[in-house]
């Protein structure tokens, strides 16, 4: 008895000591303001998480999280491929922890994605014997994803990215299985089906380089086909993975102007700030010497210099301005990560690459750039004015102050 009693307070010492090593505290502690105060009357501002921040395991991230972002967004745990790897096999053990976390601390919670050509299983589209599957049953399978998914999280999950990527840069469909099988009716039906699932949700189609012309204009008119054919579109996801040289702030405000007037809610996603260059447009380094293709593929691996820095920080508020001055347009700006450290940038499209997209560093820290904004979100809607007076030779004073803008 007395061996199991010692048993039982050994095991309830190592519960405990687990729960210290790999929970983060959970008691309420004096928060400084951050950029949800500032910008809590603009637009909600997001972070996508991974597992290891909604999990509990990342304080330092975890704290970051709830002093500066009101809304949140699944990095993986809630592709089809991760929630249903088999044929009705669902695992919704990380995506519950996901919502749970969103739920506990009163943020916006958004669900990404429910049909993507990328990170969805390979059964997804072929039978037994590895053959493409009937459009029908393939309508089934989407049918049944996409009740079983926003259904369990009906009420929660606030808005969903319902299609993700279906349209090229140049405008044309992109020619995914769901596109080859289906045909572009895939886009009504996966609406429909969402719809149908949770009719209070929002339903948001989501893609990247969506300030190109021709995209622009394919997203114009997939939108305008749906709402002819009565299905429920709410809002349009314009993916931010800016470079230090495109796009321009004003075809991103063309877009934002564009998807605005066909009565959508516009969101900026996925959004990060990339320091280093492009290898597409750096075709002609010498790639067969890869020691000398990384190091011009990787300029910064201990830090940005002091004058990258401050072009970097230039064109992020470049950006912030401009959703500023369309707020009455946008609902959300969503970082696509928490900090530096576990951004998706170091490596894509080269892999090994230290990149600096994110507002938060290595280490958690702000980087200068978030009281910027602050700054800014505190000044949009007025005018700043200094003015100095002069009263002699010697002596002058200097006043500040706002001027509210007539709107």
């Amino acid at each position: 008895m007395i061996m199991i009693m010692k048993k039982c307070i050994c095991y309830l010492l190592f519960s405990v000591l687990s729960l210290s090593l790999f929970s983060c505290a959970s008691e309420k502690q004096e928060k400084e303001p951050g950029l949800k105060d500032a910008l809590k009357d603009k637009f909600y501002i997001g972070t996508a998480l991974n597992r290891d921040q909604y999990m509990g395991y990342n304080c330092a991230a975890q704290k970051v999280i709830l002093q500066h972002f009101d809304a949140i967004v699944a990095e993986n745990c809630m592709k089809s491929m991760l929630l249903q790897p088999r044929e009705g096999e669902f695992f919704f053990d990380n995506a519950d922890k996901f919502v749970e976390f969103g739920e506990k601390n009163n943020m916006l919670i958004t669900g990404h994605t429910l049909i993507w050509h990328s990170q969805a299983p390979r059964w997804f589209f072929v039978d037994e014997n590895g053959k493409d599957v009937s459009r029908e049953v393939l309508i089934e399978r989407m049918k049944n994803h996409i009740y079983t998914v926003v259904g369990r999280y009906k009420g929660k999950v606030k808005g969903w990215d319902v299609v993700n990527e279906a349209i090229e840069d140049n405008g044309v469909w992109r020619k995914s299985k769901f596109y080859q099988i289906i045909g572009e009716d895939f886009i009504k039906l996966a609406f429909q089906f969402a719809h149908e699932a949770d009719p209070d949700a929002e339903l948001y189609y989501n893609d990247f380089s969506m300030a190109r012309k021709g995209k622009r204009e394919a997203v114009v008119r997939m939108v305008k086909s749906l709402q002819e054919q009565g299905i429920k579109i709410g809002g349009i996801g314009m993916q931010g993975h800016l470079m230090m040289d495109d796009p321009s702030v004003e075809e991103f405000e063309k877009s934002i102007l564009a998807f605005s007037e066909l009565g959508m809610t516009v969101m900026v996603t996925e959004l990060d700030l990339s320091a280093l260059p492009s290898p597409w447009k750096n075709v002609g380094a010498n790639v067969s010497d890869a020691v000398g293709y990384q190091e011009k593929m990787n300029p910064y691996p201990n830090g940005l210099p002091a004058d990258v820095e401050s072009e970097w920080e230039d064109r992020y508020m470049d950006f912030f301005n401009l959703f500023l001055k369309h707020s009455d347009k946008i609902s959300r700006v969503t970082l696509w990560g928490v900090s530096d450290a576990t951004s998706w940038k170091n490596d894509f499209p080269v892999r090994g690459r230290t990149d600096y997209p994110l507002l938060f560093d290595r280490d958690y820290k702000a980087k200068p750039i978030v009281s910027k904004i602050m700054e800014a979100a505190e000044n949009h809607g007025s005018r700043k004015f200094s003015k100095t007076y002069k009263v002699n030779n010697n002596v002058s004073f200097q006043v500040e102050g706002k001027i509210s803008e007539v709107k």
